[in-house]
């Protein structure tokens, strides 16, 4: 196994991106819902890097690459089409001691990114290595399919009932059969369809009555 799988937190960290065309606006993007603070450096600029840009949503330099851009980012993505370019910028990323991403030449970085199906909180990744990313992504789309985003809003529900759990001191050993016992009742259906009285069953069953669900995790209406 080549690479390590890891999810970081990068909430609220200065991430840069190198590259204003449409890998840089994906992964700008991608930092974004993530909540990393951006800054794309670049000449040019897509159209929605600038609306971000207005927003105040991401700082966008419209410059080429110094190398103090690097400064204090805790990752840097590559995305230009200039092969000279993205070499420095992988260099200075190795000197600086900085987790650095060359969208079109892998080895060069020290990371690649996986191909991704988020089902809110639900985040199922999917990695070839940098050997294949159409393989990557057929396999992304088998999974989009048999994962909806009933899953999401599963997920929203067993994490709050594990919190309404733990406030109670219940032991967390304790939950496993009983969340086991959740999954392998029909509660993910009865979300899937919406079927209230039936996810108000399900949690009853297992958990007794002073479990509303209503009241347990209102976004999962």
């Amino acid at each position: 196994m080549r690479y390590f799988p890891v999810y970081l937190d990068i909430q609220d960290r200065p991430c840069l991106v190198v590259g204003g065309g449409a890998v840089g606006t994906r992964k700008a993007h991608t930092l974004l819902q993530a909540g990393a603070r951006v800054t794309v450096v670049s000449p040019e600029a897509t159209p929605q890097l600038a609306s971000l840009a207005a927003e105040g949503r991401i700082r966008l330099k419209r410059r080429p690459y110094i190398d103090s851009d690097m400064e204090n980012a805790i990752l840097v993505f590559g995305t230009t089409d200039n092969r000279e370019l993205n070499h420095r910028i992988s260099e200075d990323a190795q000197r600086l001691g900085v987790w650095c991403n060359i969208a079109d030449q892998p080895e060069r970085g020290q990371f690649v990114l996986p191909a991704v199906v988020a089902r809110g909180d639900l985040l199922i990744s999917i990695s070839t290595s940098g050997k294949s990313p159409a393989l990557a992504r057929r396999i992304r789309r088998e999974i989009e399919s048999a994962y909806g985003p009933e899953y999401a809003r599963l997920l929203d529900l067993l994490g709050a009932l594990r919190q309404r759990l733990l406030s109670q001191g219940h032991d967390p050993q304790g939950h496993k059969k009983l969340f086991e016992a959740l999954l392998d009742s029909d509660l993910l259906e009865s979300i899937r369809t919406g079927d209230s009285a039936r996810i108000e069953c399900c949690l009853k069953e297992h958990c007794g009555d002073t479990v509303v669900w209503e009241d347990l995790m209102s976004p999962v209406k």
